[in-house]
Order: C-alpha cells, then structure tokens, then sequence
C-alpha cells in the first residue's frame, strides 16, 4: 500500500499524537500529577518551547540535506507545498514527533521515579558523570567532523547527523549529565520505544517511496529496509527531546541557572506549575 506523505502523517504521527493527548486528559482527570523532581515550569510550555527549538534547529539542516541530494521525496506524494527545498509534510513532522516524545515522556514520568536522589551521591560524582558522558560525545562529534573535511561520500549523510546534533547533545550533558543519570529509566523508557516506533514508521515510508535516501552518500548498512542513519536520526532527534524535557522540568537544574537568568525565565512564566492536559 503506498500512502502520501500526509496520509502517513495521520497514521503513524497523529493516531499516536491523538492517543496520548487522551492519555494525558485522563490522568489530568484522576488528578495524577508529575512527580515533584520534576515540577519546576509548566509542562505544557516547555513542549511549546522545544517545538520552537526543534523547527528552528532543524529547518536549515533539512535544507541542506534536500539541496545537496542526501535525500529527496517523490513529488508525486507530497501536498505541492514546499518552503525552500523541504515539503510543508516535514515541518509538520518535525512539530508532531516532538509532541509526541514529549507526550510519551511526560505519560511515563507521571508513573516513574528517580532511580535516586542528589543527596545518595558521593562527593564528585556528579561533576565525574559529566565529564565522562561529556568526552564521549565529544570524541564522535570530533570523529564525524574529521570525516566531513575529510569529504568521505559514503559518510556524508551519518557525519552530518553527527555534527549537527551532538553539540547540543553535549550542552545538555554538560549542564545535566548526572539528573538525566538519575532519571535514567524515565531517559531509557521514554528514549527506547519512541525511536523504535519511529525508525519502523521511517522504513515503511521509505519501502513507499515517499522519500529516498542517496545510496552514494549514506554508508549502505542497514537495519531490515532502513538505511543505519535514520535509525541514528531518531534516536538523537528524541534523544534532544527526552534530555531537555527533563532537564528543564527537572527541579535540581533550577539551582544550576544564573539567578539573572531564572529571574527573566520567571518573568515569563511566572508562578509554579499548573495542571493541564499535559502535565495533568
């Protein structure tokens, strides 16, 4: 069956989009609420916001990809409406995944708990998670540089991944290595399944035709039909999702801002959290 880029918009994002916005209006309707480590803003602004960012941070990087032939969709399963070089499809899928995680995230935070608390730690140990977790992304954000000067076709696609999401990937480890750490079976449960579903919805649309990958620019490994960099896509995609939701909501990072900065935060939105259909 051969679906149009917006009938798989419908299927595969907005049924999922559609189920856990019920989700979250039924636990706003039992009252069940995010659990105090993580009620430090209104959940549903920090989801507005990291739309924002995600559309913002995306757009030009999705241009180039389009404008350089990495990846192309067949015109003849698009809407016809195309902002510079990517269909309208794209930008809503960028807004729609990242309610989605964000959806999934907050459903299962409202379930989970910290595997532990800062007062359990030793001394050091958090500055050490950091730094760990920092120089391992650094080294793969360094590697995939050297393989872009280095203009090796068949890594063009994975290396530019690499480069454009790890940065911020490393701001957030930077800030937060050791919260995201102790809220690490809310990372890994909402992380895991997101970018499962995600990737196999990737490959249907893929095997559609929807949008084809360059076999000259990708590094020709595969999982099943979907093409190794698009696995790796989403999983750092939700990747930067998961962590700021978590980093932002999370009550410890409060104390890690600049009061000048937290003062004009708290300008913005002024208040402790209120209940909605998202944070219930």
């Amino acid at each position: 069956m051969i679906f149009t880029y917006v009938q798989f918009l419908i299927v595969f994002l907005g049924i999922p989009l559609l189920l856990f916005g019920l989700l979250a209006w039924h636990d706003a309707r039992r009252g069940r609420t995010l659990p105090a480590s993580l009620h430090s803003w209104p959940a549903t602004g920090v989801v507005a916001a990291h739309v924002v960012v995600a559309v913002l941070y995306t757009t030009l990087w999705d241009n180039y990809l389009v404008a350089t032939g990495v990846w192309w969709y067949d015109a003849e399963l698009i809407a016809g409406i195309v902002l510079g070089w990517v269909p309208l499809e794209e930008y809503i899928f960028f807004v729609v995944q990242t309610v989605t995680t964000s959806l999934w995230l907050l459903w299962l935070a409202r379930r989970l708990t910290p595997v532990s608390s800062p007062a359990t730690g030793a001394p050091g140990r958090a500055t050490r998670i950091r730094r760990i977790a920092v120089a391992t992304v650094a080294a793969l954000w360094l590697t995939s540089v050297a393989l872009l000067a280095a203009a090796w076709r068949p890594a063009t696609y994975l290396a530019l991944i690499l480069a454009w999401a790890l940065p911020p990937v490393l701001f957030q480890l930077a800030f937060g290595g050791d919260i995201l750490w102790r809220h690490r079976n809310l990372v890994a449960w909402s992380l895991v399944p997101a970018t499962l579903y995600l990737s196999l919805a990737d490959s249907l649309a893929i095997s559609g035709g929807i949008w084809t990958i360059d076999p000259d620019q990708s590094t020709g490994l595969f999982l099943g039909v979907l093409p190794l960099e698009e696995f790796v896509f989403f999983l750092l995609t939700n990747t930067l999702v998961v962590f700021g939701v978590i980093l932002v909501l999370a009550q410890e990072s409060q104390d890690r801002v600049p009061p000048s900065l937290r003062t004009w935060l708290r300008r913005l939105a002024p208040g402790r959290p209120s209940r909605s259909v998202i944070n219930g």
